[in-house]
């Protein structure tokens, strides 16, 4: 398997108030990714090289539209909205 850049692995990252909220309570960042097939190890490999960080675990959801999101908790001693900020989001 080839390592693949995070920006390869996701569409946008989800900016709803639900996913803001989830960054300041809860460490979390939520992304929507461009395929189905997109594995949890991929997209946590690629996470930390990009944003230099830890990730504690990853969670993915299918949407009703069909779209597979990715909510990715980092570890305690890393900020997610240090990373929100770097976005945009917040």
């Amino acid at each position: 398997m080839t390592e693949k850049n995070f920006w390869e692995l996701i569409d946008y990252p989800v900016t709803t108030e639900k996913a803001v909220k989830m960054i300041e309570e809860e460490n979390k960042l939520t992304f929507k990714l461009k395929k189905l097939k997109t594995k949890k190890e991929e997209i946590k490999k690629s996470f930390e090289e990009e944003f230099k960080v830890k990730v504690e675990k990853v969670n993915t959801l299918i949407d009703r539209k069909g779209k597979k999101r990715a909510i990715i908790k980092l570890k305690k001693e890393f900020s997610a909205g240090d990373i929100g900020v770097k976005l945009g989001i917040i």
